[in-house]
């Protein structure tokens, strides 16, 4: 399954938007409040829907609402909070086309706090939206999913939904060529292996020994993140992957081997999405969209930039390498820096 279009009217910090997708890597950015997260939050709620085997509408109609509101976190968990509130009121209205014929689209007014218009239109093939918030969870995940269970806490939903894929137990039969390749570029960064004992994550550094989860870097939490959905299965050719801010709390000599391994995914079958303020994650990006070197099977990368335009409403403008976007947020600072440093040395 992959995600082709979005729409939305009234959504959130979206007057009106209509926006495109790759089938393999998506790299979005823009600077903040441009509706980066917001993107990425719509599309893992819808396709969460999807992704249920639910036929019911009614059944269906809940399911979303409740990933909107567990990812979102509206006040008084009211999904009429998620009404733009530029024109004072109204109607959202979000439309998400998937391949195959496949499309959920929804509205609902700013007076509704648990009720919505849907429509879905279901295929039978069987895939798994995986989101990757900007914290770890990795080295909680024995603890966290039963207090998520049992008490209210001020988490967003995705890292429950993280955490709950990685207590899934290990698959049988060998990986793939692409697996392999991914988990070998892993392992050289960490100088380890990753490995679950009772719902407690370890690392097996070479030489050095066994260490829990919560005594290594974030950096290489997430990357243990990433081994372990692929060691368990959860992360596959039929995964759509949504990645916010994967450099947070990551060594930039860090970001070219992540962007090679997310590459490796997208060949294998699996569409990314990334949200990013990282001027290394860009220019990774570029670099393999720019010059590529697997001429037998390219990748396309779609640079997706968020900005306001004079009128103060968020629009955006694509492309496949970075040369071609007008508005990029990170490369004006960029070179604002550079002129401030030249200014201080004349």
């Amino acid at each position: 399954m992959k995600i082709k279009k979005w729409k939305a009217e009234s959504f959130m910090l979206f007057d009106r938007i209509d926006m495109k997708f790759s089938d393999n890597i998506n790299v979005v950015f823009g600077e903040n409040s441009t509706g980066k997260t917001a993107l990425l939050k719509t599309l893992y709620s819808t396709s969460k829907l999807m992704a249920d085997n639910s036929e019911n509408k009614e059944d269906q109609e809940r399911i979303l609402i409740d990933k909107l509101i567990g990812v979102f976190k509206p006040d008084k968990s009211s999904i009429g909070r998620l009404v733009s509130r530029q024109r004072g009121g109204g109607k959202a209205e979000v439309s998400v086309t998937y391949d195959k014929s496949c499309n959920v689209s929804f509205g609902f007014g700013y007076k509704k706090s648990n009720h919505l218009t849907l429509n879905v239109t279901k295929g039978k093939n069987g895939f798994t939206p995986i989101f990757i918030p900007p914290k770890e969870i990795i080295s909680s995940t024995s603890n966290f999913t039963s207090l998520y269970d049992d008490y209210h806490i001020d988490f967003e939903e995705t890292y429950y939904d993280l955490a709950r894929l990685l207590l899934r137990p290990l698959k049988k039969g060998k990986n793939t060529d692409n697996q392999n390749a991914i988990l070998s570029q892993f392992s050289e960064i960490m100088n380890g292996s990753v490995t679950q004992k009772d719902n407690k994550f370890f690392l097996n550094v070479k030489g050095a020994g066994e260490f829990e989860m919560g005594l290594v870097s974030e950096g290489y939490r997430k990357l243990s993140t990433l081994t372990y959905l692929i060691l368990s299965g959860s992360l596959n050719e039929n995964s759509i992957l949504f990645w916010d801010e994967p450099e947070t709390n990551m060594n930039p000599k860090m970001i070219y081997h992540v962007a090679n391994s997310l590459v490796e995914l997208s060949k294998m079958g699996v569409q990314v999405f990334i949200t990013t303020h990282s001027y290394f994650i860009q220019q990774a990006f570029n670099l393999i969209s720019s010059y590529p070197t697997d001429n037998n099977k390219p990748i396309d990368i779609n640079f997706i930039s968020l900005y306001r335009d004079e009128d103060n409403k968020i629009v955006y403008e694509s492309a496949k390498t970075l040369d071609e976007i007008e508005h990029n947020a990170i490369m004006e600072e960029f070179d604002s820096i550079y002129d401030r440093e030249q200014d201080l040395m004349e």
